[in-house]
């Protein structure tokens, strides 16, 4: 009995002192954040923006890879199934860890599987349609929708997306219909939208805002309570006469459960300083993203934020009885 305690002592000690030690290593290699969705869509370019700070900080490099399916649950289901060494990380969405864990049978947990690093940014949706729309307003998009809700077309990038979820929201403010198009990511969506292939898109100003600028599509409004400083001629939807309509997708980074708290630590000082470099946080306000502030962005915040959220948000999807197989 004396022996197996002792065994288990010296084993436990060998453990804890092994973990020390890789914390105190990291980062050893190169790191990777995996952004669950599609190549260009919003996460991939906020992750990209965030990458070249992080690398200067940790000294290791960062590489981003895209691994889209299942509305992003491939690639957090093999984030939360990888080793708890920090190498490994995930850029977490809104989907990914709040409206999935509602919609999906996930083979995986959206909070116990998880350790929380940082908030990264928040985005609200724009309403957009096709170049030859004839609403020149969200009113009149509005009446266009409801005379045409047989044959209206939205894209959007999967079930439970924020996209989708605006959408339903939007469809019972105002009484309209669509006819949902999926795509594999936003940008594809994008793509149909500029060609006239769908009617309509709610999706952010990373994506919209290009074409918009560049006259391809018509922007109606943003679904935030303030305007957008890169984009201060787009009204809000409570301006353009949706009061109280406001929603948002944010973005944040996760590691596997069980990953150290040391190399917790140092992965969200590296975020954090990414963020408040002036060269990301310019190119984050071109893209119309918000900043969490710098007391938002520890661990225990992002874990308290997700918790709040899923308070929100799961109700609603139960209550619209949207389930996914």
């Amino acid at each position: 009995m004396r022996s197996s305690l002792a065994v288990g002592i010296v084993s436990a000690f060998l453990a804890g002192n092994a973990g020390m030690a890789a914390a105190q290593d990291f980062p050893s290699r190169p790191i990777t954040i995996v952004y669950p969705f599609a190549a260009g869509g919003p996460g991939d370019i906020i992750a990209r923006v965030i990458a070249e700070p992080m690398r200067t900080a940790l000294g290791q490099p960062v590489i981003v890879e895209t691994m889209p399916g299942a509305n992003g649950n491939i690639g957090a289901g093999r984030i939360a199934r990888a080793e708890p060494n920090g190498s490994t990380l995930l850029l977490g969405t809104t989907s990914t860890h709040v409206l999935n864990g509602a919609l999906y049978p996930l083979q995986h947990d959206v909070i116990k599987d998880f350790e929380p690093i940082a908030l990264v940014a928040d985005s609200p949706l724009i309403v957009v349609a096709r170049k030859t729309m004839p609403a020149n307003d969200l009113k009149e998009l509005v009446a266009w929708l409801k005379a045409n809700g047989d044959k209206a077309s939205q894209g959007y990038a999967g079930n439970g997306s924020p996209g989708h979820m605006t959408s339903l929201l939007f469809q019972s403010v105002t009484g309209t219909k669509v006819q949902f198009v999926p795509y594999r990511g936003t940008a594809a969506a994008m793509q149909d939208l500029v060609a006239g292939q769908i009617d309509v898109m709610f999706t952010s100003p990373i994506v919209a805002l290009p074409p918009a600028r560049s006259g391809h599509i018509k922007a109606y409004a943003v679904t935030s309570p303030r305007r957008l400083s890169s984009a201060p001629e787009i009204p809000t939807a409570d301006e353009a006469g949706l009061p109280g309509f406001a929603t948002s997708s944010w973005f944040a980074l996760f590691a596997p459960k069980g990953t150290p708290r040391d190399i917790v630590v140092k992965l969200n000082n590296a975020v954090s300083g990414a963020l408040m470099d002036p060269l990301v946080r310019a190119r984050f306000a071109e893209l119309g993203l918000e900043m969490f502030p710098r007391e938002q962005q520890t661990p225990e915040a992002l874990a308290a934020f997700q918790k709040a959220e899923i308070d929100k948000w799961w109700p609603i999807v139960k209550a619209a009885g949207i389930k996914v197989e």
